[in-house]
């Protein structure tokens, strides 16, 4: 092969190598589609980003929204739900499990959270992911008083592995804030006194209100 040969196809393959890494550093057609969707969602987590605060000081604004991974579990009569479902809605996605006591803890504030704000523009999703003795959270659910959140689960644990590839799922619990055209807003990770009046203010803010 003559060495002017050989240049062009190495100069191929270089720009060749450049296009798969800046298609890999984007993510391609479908990242950008998901930032394009979510430009308005910009301007809402801006506003977010002081409220991030006293009680919720470990909330994590995200700076450049982009839609949700589309996770799926089952709704309390066992129908498979996936997230695009709540699409209208502001949701406040939080993976929890009767074996985790930090997600015991905040539970009750949660349930106070979907009491004072739930309702057709926002609902808490919290999500069980027990994986073994599933109907051991429906009844910690009524044997602790929590009587406003809809008994959610995915018994396979799939959700959290989902947002743990997502990068979105470090411990549990794990809570994410997803606004009505499924851009997510923000993370958390680890609990949050979901009632308080810091949580209140950023959630209220996010729903425009």
């Amino acid at each position: 092969m003559s060495r002017a040969r050989m240049t062009i196809l190495a100069a191929g393959l270089i720009g060749l190598c450049a296009g798969a890494v800046a298609f890999y550093w984007t993510g391609g057609p479908a990242r950008n589609a998901s930032a394009q969707a979510c430009t308005a969602a910009r301007t809402v987590a801006a506003g977010l980003m002081p409220l991030a605060r006293g009680e919720l000081a470990a909330f994590k604004v995200t700076e450049a929204p982009m839609i949700a991974p589309n996770l799926a579990f089952k709704a309390p009569d066992g129908r498979e739900l996936r997230l695009a479902d709540f699409r209208g809605r502001t949701v406040l996605l939080n993976l929890w499990a009767t074996w985790c006591a930090p997600c015991r803890h905040e539970m009750p504030a949660l349930d106070r959270l979907q009491q004072t704000l739930g309702g057709d523009r926002f609902e808490v999703v919290a999500v069980n992911i027990d994986t073994r003795n599933p109907e051991r959270a429906a009844t910690w659910l009524t044997e602790n008083g929590i009587r406003h959140l809809a008994h959610y689960a995915d018994h396979s644990a799939r959700i959290f592995q989902d947002l743990k590839t997502a990068g979105r799922a470090f411990g549990m619990p794990t809570t994410l804030l997803i606004d009505a055209n499924g851009c997510e807003l923000g993370f958390l990770a680890g609990p949050a006194e979901w009632a308080s009046e810091d949580a209140l203010r950023l959630i209220r803010t996010a729903l425009g209100t």
